[in-house]
Parts: C-alpha cells; structure tokens; sequence
C-alpha cells in the first residue's frame, strides 16, 4: 500500500491513526481532518473491506465529509472517522474490541469524538464510554438532544427531497412524486415511511431484499432488486446506503431529475459531480442533505439544546441546499463543487 500521504483521499489530514490491539483482536483506523472548528466529530462504523487500503481510504473520504458537513451545519466541530476492521462478512463485534477501540479514542486526548455509524448501535456506544467520555449517541435522557442519528438523519433528508422536489419539479407537494430508495435500515426506511404519508410513489432496494419486501407490504410500494434501483425511472432517486455509488456508468444510466439520499460519499470521484450536473439532474451534496444525525448527536456532546433545538436546525438544511443550488445556477458549477468551495472556506481551507 502506498504511503498515506501519497493517497487520492489524503487531504490534508491533521492525522491518520491505525490501530492495532492483539489481544482483542481489534484492527481499526481514526482519521482527524480538520479540527479548526472543534474536536474532529465523526461516527466509526464496523465493516468488512476487501483489504486494508480500502478501509484507510474510507476512513479518509468520511472524515472529510464530516468537516465539510460539520461545517454547513454550523456546528463548532471539526471532521473525523473512525472504522473498524471485520474480519468478514456478517462478523460480530466483540465487547473486548469495543473497550479497545474506547480506549483508543480516549488516548487521542479529545481531538475526536465517536458515534454510532453503520454496524454500530446505542448499545455498543455505551461499552466504548465505559473507557472515554469522547462519545455522542448515547441513549438519550428527558428530552435532551443524543441517542440514535438515524432518525434525525432520515428527518433532514425527508426536507430536502421535498426542497429538490419543489426546485426541480415545481412540486408543492409529494403526492405522486415517484421516489427510488436504495437502502431501507434506519434512514431509508425512516425516509420511505414519511414519504408514504405524503402520498408518493415509492419504489425500494435493499442489499436484504427481504427487508425491501417486507417495508413495500407495509407501506404499499414497489421493489426492485438492489443492482436495479439506480437506473429505476422515477421523479427522484434517493441513494441511503454505502456511497461511492454515483460513477460515469452509474451516472450515464440515472433515469430521473433528482437525486437526494442520505449516503455518505455517493460520488466516486469529484469528476462525477461534474457529469450530474453536465446531464440537467438536481444533486443535493449528501454531507448537506444528510446532516441531521451529526446535529443531534454533536449538540449532545456540546450539552447544547434539546430535541426542539435539535429539530429547528434540522429544519433549516433546506435552505442550506437552495443557497448551494441557487450559487450552482448563478456560476454553471456543478452543486458539489460549490459545496465544497463553501466547506473549505468555513474551516479555512478555501
């Protein structure tokens, strides 16, 4: 593997730390960033890569997204991620590997703060704070901000597929509006279930297709299988699982004016914000759109409002996205540069 320096995601990173415990048997990655707003902020998730290099790559991609979508929130924190290794699919983190990994976070001395991300849970958020206090998503107390993102997460996105919805198809509403979901776990399907109500047209894919099935019986909506989902012709396509999903190919095949989903990274490479823009689809920049995890449980950790709080900021990441779409119309730039250009200038990298 090249040197971390020499990778396309390098971005200048305050710090990149692999971790190794053997007696656990925890391997797993802390990138930081950007700390210039605050302590680097950013989930860690459990997951199986095909080597290590992806999973240092991945952690470098989400870290940066979390400084740039930390930075559009408003939130007084920086970027960072953190990813532990699986030794295979469908493996089960240990609570030795969990008490490793706090451990791991408290030696970094608050430079970053952990929460729950993909393969992760309430629960195991509560081993790892048995070894340090730099941890947000905790089971939430009153009506305190904290707890699961996820639907915090599925809140803000639901505001601006509508906000997309009205710019690029004029639509008041969303009655009739056709929506492809790719993903239904906690933020898909909260998506899908708010969408249901409006009356739209839904049409779901998950990686577990009987999940997919048993969501659509409840909410009377279509499936496809989850390789078909992004070339399904519908008004919006709303991509709520693993990113790096939106590439040339991807791209050339979306039958659709919008897309607006809550997956972190969804482009593969930034040439391909460029071919969206180039095809007349609407993007809404996911670390934008996909924000309202990191207010709850950020506003948690900063002992900062409670759940109207949490919500009030929630509400305002439409806004956010006009003022990203309405500088992509006046420029000809596609939405994810001018977000980007916007980001680097909040934690003065611009």
């Amino acid at each position: 593997m090249s040197a971390v320096w020499d990778l396309p995601d390098f971005d200048e990173h305050e710090g990149v730390h692999l971790i190794c415990d053997p007696q656990s048997g925890l391997k797993a990655v802390i990138a930081i960033h950007s700390t210039k707003l605050g302590p680097a902020a950013g989930g860690v998730r459990f997951w199986h890569y095909a080597d290590s290099g992806a999973a240092v790559t991945d952690a470098l991609r989400l870290s940066r997204g979390m400084s740039f979508k930390n930075a559009m929130a408003g939130l007084p924190l920086g970027g960072g991620k953190g990813v532990v290794l699986a030794p295979e699919r469908g493996a089960t983190i240990s609570e030795a590997q969990l008490l490793a990994f706090g451990e791991a976070v408290e030696s970094l001395g608050g430079r970053y703060v952990t929460a729950e991300d993909v393969g992760m849970s309430e629960a195991r958020m509560k081993v790892i704070a048995t070894r340090t206090r730099h941890v947000s998503g905790l089971p939430v107390q009153g009506g305190n901000a904290g707890g699961d993102p996820g639907p915090f997460t599925a809140l803000g996105i639901y505001l601006g597929v509508k906000a997309a919805a009205k710019r690029a198809l004029g639509a008041d509403n969303m009655a009739g509006i056709h929506v492809a979901i790719q993903g239904v776990g906690s933020v898909g399907g909260g998506l899908a279930r708010r969408l249901a109500a409006d009356g739209a047209k839904l049409t779901l894919a998950d990686v577990n297709a009987d999940k997919a099935a048993a969501l659509a019986k409840e909410l009377g909506a279509d499936t496809v299988a989850a390789n078909e989902i992004l070339r399904v012709s519908a008004d919006v396509v709303s991509p709520n699982a693993l990113g790096a999903i939106l590439t040339e190919a991807s791209i050339a095949a979306l039958d659709c004016k919008v897309v607006a989903g809550g997956a972190n990274n969804q482009l593969a490479t930034p040439a391909d914000g460029a071919r969206i823009h180039a095809r007349g689809i609407l993007y809404a920049p996911d670390y934008v759109i996909n924000a309202g995890g990191i207010i709850n449980v950020g506003l948690e950790y900063l002992g900062k409002g409670d759940r109207a709080e949490v919500e009030a900021r929630i509400a305002k990441i439409p806004a956010r996205l006009d003022e990203v779409w309405d500088e992509s119309a006046r420029t000809g730039a596609p939405s994810s540069e001018v977000a980007d250009t916007i980001a680097k200038r909040l934690i003065g990298r611009g």
